[in-house]
């Protein structure tokens, strides 16, 4: 039997696919586009809606960042209002782990988690820097080797908070419930006690995503998460992560069916292999306008670049290495800023490129381009093949742009045998087939 993919939706609110200026482009921040695309996933069977977090608007040179002017909302506010227009949907938030406290979030996850019948999910994600923090604590700073030590005493601690209201009877002579709900940890990190507010959920334990590539993200992944959030979608690049994961889960004395590898992909669907490809270029170059090639080459650069022309040469200087970043509340894309620059310098001069050019042929985004029978059939290739056990779509249309999948890849992938017609489970662990 072939194995079944997985399948979420991102809401493409506040990242680089987004095309806000495209006539078809609604609300970034309207109930009503979370809506629609909270329906169109679960009208395709989607296993989970997810939805980024921002805990500040993220800047350059100290101006905010182009798609940060609409806002970002509060993750949970937005799944909780999502659980009363969806029946069987997955909801999946990412919250941050560094600036969170783990009364208070596992808390709001269960809350959740009650309201939506089991379809709770939390992508665990960490930050070392002061620019988040200045928003929750003086200084804002937390130690960049502590971030993943708080990171997995959190998720341990939140779970002992889950698991401490017991499924308990009343005392049969005195009618009275015994002490429900107490919880005490000690840790480097955490010392809290009391009594937890929230009964049992329905999942017992809310979904746990994990969204780190770096060897400690791995590991923590590997050690407590139920799903990776993987940036590694290319075939070759995609097996590597998948078996590295999986054998680092099995030494965690761990089944490596327990975690999922679900990478981020986008999409461009064609009437034909050439219409497809016509439409991926006209998208990348609505993605990455005259503004944002200049914008997207400064963060490696780390220099202010507004003078120079977008359709013009690389800059001849360098980037500035040991100068603070220019960017602030993004991570991190390049580890070596003068090892990328020559990279980038090469490509340019090897193919003629402009700014804007180069800045579109480096930061290409579409995983998936061609007719939905080509799309469904590499999809399905990629699951059975272990490059991953799933994908989170990434749509560039807010909020239609995973109509199109659904009204014609969908169908295909459920002819294939790889996707249910209908939900024959109703937590979002019993989607995922975990425990």
């Amino acid at each position: 039997m072939p194995k079944q993919i997985i399948l979420a939706a991102h809401f493409p609110g506040v990242n680089n696919t987004t095309v806000w200026s495209d006539p078809a482009a609604g609300s970034q921040i309207a109930f009503s586009s979370f809506a629609h695309l909270a329906r169109t996933a679960e009208r395709g069977t989607f296993d989970f809606f997810f939805l980024a977090e921002g805990l500040s608007l993220r800047e350059q040179r100290g101006l905010i960042h182009d798609l940060d002017v609409v806002g970002r909302p509060d993750t949970l506010t937005v799944l909780a209002g999502l659980a009363a227009v969806t029946t069987r949907l997955g909801l999946a938030g990412t919250l941050n782990a560094t600036f969170h406290e783990p009364y208070e979030l596992a808390r709001q996850l269960a809350s959740l988690d009650h309201l939506s019948g089991g379809r709770a999910a939390w992508n665990v994600v960490t930050s070392s820097g002061a620019f988040f923090g200045e928003n929750f604590r003086r200084g804002g700073f937390l130690d960049h080797a502590d971030r993943y030590t708080r990171a997995g005493e959190f998720i341990d601690t939140a779970r002992e908070l889950w698991d401490s209201w017991a499924a308990l009877e009343p005392d049969r002579d005195t009618g009275i419930f015994a002490d429900t709900g107490s919880f005490a940890h000690t840790g480097p990190q955490f010392g809290i006690s009391g009594r937890f507010g929230v009964p049992r959920s329905p999942q017992r334990h809310p979904v746990v995503l994990q969204a780190g590539d770096s060897e400690q993200g791995r590991e923590l992944a590997a050690a407590k998460a139920d799903a990776i959030f993987s940036r590694h979608h290319e075939p070759a690049d995609g097996r590597a992560f998948y078996r590295d994961v999986k054998a680092r889960v099995a030494r965690h004395g761990r089944d490596p069916d327990s975690l999922k590898i679900i990478p981020g992909v986008s999409f461009v669907l064609g009437d034909s292999a050439a219409d497809a490809q016509e439409k991926a270029h006209h998208i990348r170059r609505q993605q990455v306008s005259p503004q944002t090639a200049i914008l997207l080459l400064e963060q490696v650069w780390n220099r202010d670049l507004s003078a120079y022309d977008p359709q013009g040469p690389l800059p001849a200087v360098e980037p500035l290495v040991e100068a603070e970043s220019i960017s602030q509340g993004r991570a991190a894309q390049h580890a070596d800023r003068l090892a990328t620059a020559a990279e980038w310098r090469a490509t340019a001069e090897r193919k003629n490129l402009s700014i804007r050019e180069l800045i579109i042929e480096v930061t290409g985004r579409q995983s998936f381009i061609g007719t939905p029978a080509r799309v469904a059939a590499e999809m399905d290739e990629y699951v059975q093949t272990d490059v991953c056990d799933g994908f989170i779509l990434v749509p560039h249309l807010t909020p239609g742009g995973l109509d199109d999948f659904v009204d014609t890849v969908v169908p295909l992938l459920r002819e294939r045998g790889v996707l249910r017609s209908e939900y024959t489970t109703t937590t979002l662990r019993g989607h995922l087939g975990l425990a």
